[in-house]
């Protein structure tokens, strides 16, 4: 009867998430060695990549001897590397100097975001990391580069960190966009991280090159209000790839471009990497996914019915953090379905949509806001907040997205805790990533 409606008191969903968050406990690790991962290129195309890793053996690369044993004269002088002019397409205002240049044998163990072991390729040749600061802006940046002994070994250790960037796991940090370079040398990406900064994000734009027997990587921080166009830093690492590149091969044809592409993801194809997931500032540990269960019909609003709407199949993963001290119902699900066509599949976004919409005249317990719309050339979608009065003063709030890209409809959850929400904007960021992983699922 219409206005009967009471919405679920959350145990049996708090119940089901800390039976996943236990599950997820047992596999919160990062990329390991050999495993396949898969990168959605731009237009929806996919690409696999067989990440390289292991352990941090020895080897010429690792201790003292890194740059006397080497068998090969390549990139033996720091000479090589970016310098404060070279340097100066990283931000126009103020002056880059140089702040230190190290080798392998006092290259630290983390020289830039998110990478896992001290060497990409322990068995390479040398490494080279040089950091430079802004006096101006107090902008910092590093160049790491690794030589290895041929290209087959350049092109693993390139792997491998591209790997490093896809399943990063530090706590607080998000992907906020990402591309593939042509151009700067054989291939390349370039990743831009935001971190949560007072008002403002520190933003970590990455980008990562191979050319020949050499890996490189160049790392821009910054701190703003919005996130950084990828030209300053494409521009600095195609030169700084040109002046590498005449003794190790593999120079870049053409002109440099960057095309929005997303990082690879290591969860299941078509659900988000735990890097897409929103940063809340009381949680310091990483998110980490756990199979879902069936998808019912929503929180109260949403009235989803995925049998009459022709749903081909469809999945839901939830997002945990397992090793943070949080209530038993924090967590995010994303659910995606998939459709015989693309007009399907927003027909059901849009019967969703207008279930929400039109949720306080016929559930009497809640209240609904929406808190914004989703909206690019291939995903449309809206976002809400609704909260369910169940007597006694107890009031449950979810933040409830729903969005279609092409024949594949996602719907997002994420409960509201005390102490623990995101913004709108956040969210629907999210919403916007889920449904841009949803382009690969089969």
């Amino acid at each position: 009867m219409a206005g009967s409606h009471r919405a679920p008191r959350g145990g049996g969903r708090a119940a089901a998430r800390e039976a996943r968050r236990q599950k997820a406990r047992k596999r919160n690790q990062t990329i390991a060695a050999g495993i396949a991962v898969v990168v959605l290129v731009g237009g929806g195309g996919v690409a696999a990549l067989n990440a390289f890793g292991g352990d941090d053996t020895s080897g010429p690369n690792s201790g003292s001897a890194d740059d006397k044993s080497a068998d090969t004269n390549v990139l033996t002088d720091a000479k090589v590397l970016l310098d404060a002019t070279t340097a100066k397409p990283l931000g126009a205002t103020g002056a880059w100097a140089i702040t230190k240049t190290l080798d392998g044998s006092s290259a630290p163990e983390r020289s830039f975001v998110c990478q896992s072991q001290r060497f990409a390729d322990p068995a390479g040749q040398r490494t080279w990391v040089r950091t430079f600061q802004n006096s101006a802006t107090k902008d910092t940046a590093v160049q790491y580069v690794e030589v290895s002994n041929d290209k087959s070994a350049a092109a693993k250790a390139y792997t491998s960190i591209v790997g490093w960037l896809s399943a990063c796991s530090t706590p607080q940090i998000r992907l906020t966009s990402s591309y593939v370079t042509t151009g700067v040398g054989e291939r390349g990406i370039l990743a831009v991280f935001g971190q949560p900064y007072g008002a403002k994000t520190k933003y970590k734009t990455v980008a990562v090159a191979v050319a020949g027997q050499a890996t490189m990587v160049l790392e821009h921080d910054s701190i703003a209000g919005t996130p950084p166009k990828p030209e300053p830093v494409l521009a600095a690492a195609t030169a700084g790839l040109k002046r590498i590149c005449a003794q190790t091969g593999g120079c870049g044809t053409g002109a440099p471009l960057a095309k929005p592409a997303l990082l690879p993801t290591t969860e299941a194809p078509g659900f988000m990497a735990p890097v897409d997931l929103p940063v809340l500032s009381g949680i310091d540990k990483p998110w980490v996914s756990s199979g879902g269960t069936k998808t019912g019909a929503g929180t109260g609003c949403e009235k989803i019915d995925l049998k009459k709407a022709k749903a081909t199949k469809s999945t839901t993963l939830t997002y945990v953090t397992p090793e943070a001290k949080v209530p038993t119902e924090f967590g995010l699900d994303d659910m995606v379905a998939k459709f015989a066509t693309p007009a399907a599949a927003k027909a059901f976004a849009d019967q969703v949509r207008k279930n929400v919409d039109g949720c306080e005249k016929s559930v009497s317990n809640a209240k609904v806001e929406s808190t914004g719309t989703v909206s690019t050339r291939l995903i449309k979608g809206e976002s809400w907040r609704a909260s369910y009065d169940t007597g006694g003063g107890k009031t449950f709030t979810y933040r409830i997205g729903i969005a279609s890209s092409g024949a594949q409809a996602v719907y997002v959850l994420f409960p509201v805790l005390k102490g623990l929400d995101i913004s709108d904007t956040a969210f629907n960021d999210t919403v916007t990533r889920a449904a841009e992983r949803s382009a690969t699922y089969k």
